[in-house]
C-alpha cells in the first residue's frame, strides 16, 4: 500500500489564501471598492455631526448651497478662511444630488470622503502595480484602506482622505518617472504627466500646501540620496506647472478680490503659520508622537511593519523601495518638526508602509531568518495585540462610561474579534503571513462595523449636541427669533439648529432674549452672567428642559438648560398703588 506523501500544514495555510488573493487581485476595482463601500458606510450613516471640523465644513458647505456663493466661504455669519474650496465644492455637490432637496443630513456631506477614500485605495493599487506583482498591489491596497486613521477620515466630512486620494495621483506619477529614470518601466506619458500635475493641483484646493510640501520633499531626499535630479525632467514641468497654476488660479484670484485679501492673511498668516510656529489650539506634542501612534492609527498592518521597514531598509538599493523609504521617511521627519500635531497630520505617508508591508508579507522566507528580524516581529505582534485590545476595550467599555451599557451580541462581537486578531498573531509568529493578513481582515470586518453600529449610537453622553437640538426643536415655536447659545457653542449645535443660531456669552444671551424673546440654551459655566443680566434688565427666563453630557471637544462634563425668555416689553407690569 503507497503512502501518500505527506503536505507541510505551513504549505497548506500559505498555498489557499494565496489563491484567494490572485482571484482578488485579478478584479482590484469590484473587489477593493466594494469591500471599503461596505466597510465605511455604516459609519458614514450611522454617526451624528462631530465637532469640531467636521460641522465646521458641513455647515459651511450648506451655507454656499444656500447662498449660491461658491467663491466665498462662511460658518453663520463669519467667514471661514482656513482652508481653500475645495471639499466645500465636493461637499455642496454631493449633497445636491444626493440629498434631494434635504441639506439637513450629515451623510451627504460625508460622501467625498467616503469617495475619497475609496479612490486612494484604488490608487495605492495603481501605485504598487507600477513594480509589482497584482497580488502585492492588491494587498497594499487593502492594508491602507483597513487602517484605523484612513477608516475614520473616509467616514467623516473633512479633507483629509480626499487629500489623500489627489497626493496619490501626484505621487503616483512621480514614482514612474523615477522609476523609469532608473531603467525600470516606462515614462510617463504627457496625458499621464498632465493628470499628475492636475491632483497636485486638486490638492492645493482641497488642503493648500501640503501635496506639494510632501512632493518636495520625497524629491528632495530622492536628489540628496541619489545625487541624480534629471528623472524630473520626465514629469514635463514645462507643460504642468502652467495646467496646475491655470486650475487653482481662477478661485485664487476671485477669493483674493473678494475677500480684500483677508483669506490669504488668516489661512497662511494667521492658520498656517500658528501651526509653523508653536503648538495651535493646545494641539501639540513631543517629536515620536506619530511613532506611538501608529500602534493604533495604523492597525491591523502595524502587525507587518516593524519586520517589513527592517527589510525594505536592507534593500535600499531597489529604486522602488528607496522611492518608498524617501517618501515616508522624508514626510516622517516634516511633520515631526511641526510643532502642531494632530494624528491624521501623517496620513499621507501611510500608502508608502502599506505598500511596504505588502512587500514583505509575499516576500519568499529566508529559511535562516536573522534574529533582528525575529525581534522587529514579535515587536510588531506585540503593537497589533495591544491595539486590538484598545479596540475590543473602546466597543465594551465606551458604552457603559457614556451610555447605557454594551448589549450581549456586541460582547459576542467582541469575543469573535479578539479570536481572529490572535490568530493573526499566531500565523505571524508562525512565518504565515497571507494567512495572518487574511485572519487580520477578518478581524477588522468585525470590529469596524461593531464599532459604527454597535457602540457610536450608544455614546448618548457624548452626543450632546443632538440631544439638545432635539430638545429645542420640540420647545420652538412657529415665531420664535433663533436661539441663543451660550456656555455650549460648539459648531454641530450650529449645523443642526443653522446658521443664524447665535453664538453668545451669558449677558449676550440674556440682552438678546429679553430683546426678542424666545429660546436661551445656557451651560452652567454661562449661567450667572445670563441669570445676572436678565435681573439687571427685568426680563423673566422659564426654564423648559436640561441635557446633561460629557463634551469630548473640550474633556469635561456639561449640563445645559434650555430656557424661555419673555422679552421686557411683553412683561406686564403691575398697577401702582
Amino acid at each position: 500500500m503507497s503512502v501518500a506523501p505527506e503536505v507541510p500544514l505551513a504549505s497548506i495555510a500559505i498555498h489557499q489564501p494565496s489563491r484567494v488573493l490572485a482571484w482578488l487581485a485579478h478584479r482590484p476595482v469590484a473587489t477593493l471598492g466594494l469591500l471599503f463601500l461596505l466597510l465605511w458606510t455604516p459609519g458614514v450613516l450611522s454617526l451624528p455631526p462631530l465637532d469640531r471640523d467636521e460641522s465646521r465644513f458641513a455647515e459651511s458647505s450648506r451655507q454656499m448651497l444656500a447662498s449660491g456663493d461658491f467663491v466665498d466661504i462662511r460658518f453663520g455669519h463669519v467667514p471661514r478662511y482656513k482652508k481653500p474650496i475645495g471639499i466645500y465644492w465636493l461637499q455642496a455637490a454631493t449633497t445636491a444630488i444626493a440629498g434631494a432637496g434635504n441639506r439637513s443630513h450629515i451623510w451627504t456631506y460625508r460622501l467625498p470622503s467616503l469617495l475619497g477614500g475609496i479612490l486612494a485605495v484604488l490608487l495605492t493599487y495603481w501605485c504598487t502595480s507600477a513594480f509589482a506583482s497584482a497580488g502585492e498591489a492588491w494587498l497594499a491596497a487593502a492594508l491602507l484602506g483597513l487602517s484605523l486613521l484612513l477608516t475614520a477620515e473616509a467616514t467623516i466630512a473633512t479633507t483629509d482622505a480626499v487629500q489623500l486620494a489627489c497626493m496619490l495621483g501626484t505621487i503616483g506619477t512621480m514614482l514612474r518617472a523615477y522609476l523609469a529614470g532608473r531603467g525600470r518601466g516606462v515614462a510617463p506619458s504627457l496625458g499621464l504627466a498632465l493628470a499628475g500635475w492636475a491632483s497636485l493641483a486638486a490638492g492645493i484646493l482641497v488642503k493648500g500646501p501640503v501635496v506639494p510640501a510632501v512632493a518636495v520633499v520625497t524629491i528632495l531626499a530622492l536628489v540628496i540620496w541619489d545625487r541624480e535630479w534629471r528623472w524630473l525632467s520626465l514629469l514635463r514641468p514645462l507643460w504642468g506647472v502652467p495646467v496646475a497654476i491655470a486650475l487653482v488660479a481662477p478661485w485664487a484670484v476671485a477669493i483674493l478680490l473678494t475677500s480684500h485679501g483677508q483669506f490669504y492673511q488668516q489661512s497662511f498668516g494667521q492658520d498656517f503659520a500658528e501651526k509653523l510656529a508653536g503648538a495651535q489650539e493646545t494641539h501639540g506634542a513631543w517629536p515620536g508622537y506619530y511613532l506611538l501612534l501608529l500602534t493604533v492609527s495604523f492597525w491591523p498592518a502595524i502587525l507587518f511593519l516593524a519586520p517589513a521597514l527592517g527589510i525594505a531598509i536592507r534593500k535600499r538599493s531597489d529604486p522602488a523601495m528607496r522611492f518608498l523609504l524617501a517618501w515616508c521617511g522624508a514626510s516622517w521627519v516634516m511633520f515631526e518638526l511641526v510643532p502642531t500635531k494632530l494624528p491624521h497630520y501623517v496620513l499621507p505617508l501611510y500608502p508608502a508602509l502599506a505598500i511596504i508591508s505588502a512587500a514583505w508579507i509575499l516576500a519568499p522566507r529566508d529559511p535562516a531568518v536573522p534574529r533582528w528580524q525575529t525581534a522587529l516581529a514579535y515587536l510588531a505582534s506585540a503593537q497589533f495585540a495591544v491595539g486590538l485590545a484598545a479596540l475590543i476595550a473602546a466597543m465594551m467599555v465606551l458604552p457603559g462610561l457614556y451610555g447605557t451599557g454594551a448589549p450581549w451580541w456586541l460582547a459576542a462581537a467582541a469575543g469573535m474579534a479578539g479570536l481572529f486578531g490572535m490568530g493573526a498573531v499566531v500565523a505571524q509568529l508562525r512565518r504565515a503571513s497571507i494567512a495572518a493578513a487574511g485572519l487580520a481582515l477578518a478581524a477588522v470586518l468585525v470590529i469596524y462595523p461593531a464599532l459604527a453600529i454597535g457602540t457610536a449610537p450608544r455614546l448618548d453622553k457624548l452626543w450632546v449636541s443632538q440631544r439638545a437640538a432635539e430638545l429645542v426643536g420640540k420647545s420652538t415655536r412657529p415665531d420664535d427669533p433663533p436661539p441663543a447659545l451660550a456656555g455650549y457653542e460648539e459648531p454641530s449645535m450650529v449645523f443642526y439648529l443653522g446658521k443664524d443660531t447665535r453664538l453668545t456669552n451669558g449677558s449676550g444671551a440674556a440682552e438678546v432674549g429679553a430683546a426678542q424673546g424666545g429660546l436661551a440654551v445656557i451651560e452652567d459655566s454661562a449661567r450667572p452672567a445670563f441669570m445676572a443680566h436678565l435681573a439687571d434688565v427685568d426680563a423673566n427666563a422659564i426654564k423648559l428642559d436640561e441635557v446633561s453630557g460629557y463634551n469630548y471637544s473640550k474633556g469635561r462634563p456639561v449640563h445645559i438648560t434650555i430656557y424661555r425668555v419673555t422679552p421686557t416689553h411683553d412683561i406686564t407690569e403691575p398697577p401702582s398703588e
